[in-house]
């Protein structure tokens, strides 16, 4: 397994209609590094994101669509997406709060 220090794991917030209504309960989504594990995940929000303490994580890979070019098959980028459950008394993420 790949060495992976915490700012390589979180790659970029998911913001969808979905993840914003689930930010309500303190629920955070992002796509993440595909060879980051849940600890790994719970360790690079803690670190990067002050006051911040999770509770949970799921993840989920999704793997790449099939696109056609012409008469070429071919297949998108496989991704990982990881939702965090935040604790009561934990800080908001401050990346979400104008939205």
């Amino acid at each position: 397994m790949a060495n992976i220090q915490y700012y390589d794991v979180i790659l970029k917030p998911v913001i969808t209609e979905r993840s914003m209504e689930d930010m309500a309960s303190k629920k955070y989504t992002f796509l993440v590094n595909p060879d980051a594990n849940k600890t790994q995940i719970k360790e690079a929000v803690e670190k990067m994101f002050a006051g911040t303490k999770v509770a949970k994580v799921n993840t989920m890979n999704l793997e790449g669509k099939t696109r056609r070019r012409g008469m070429v098959y071919g297949k998108t980028a496989a991704k990982k997406k990881a939702i965090v459950q935040l604790t009561a008394e934990s800080a908001d993420i401050e990346l979400f709060s104008g939205l």
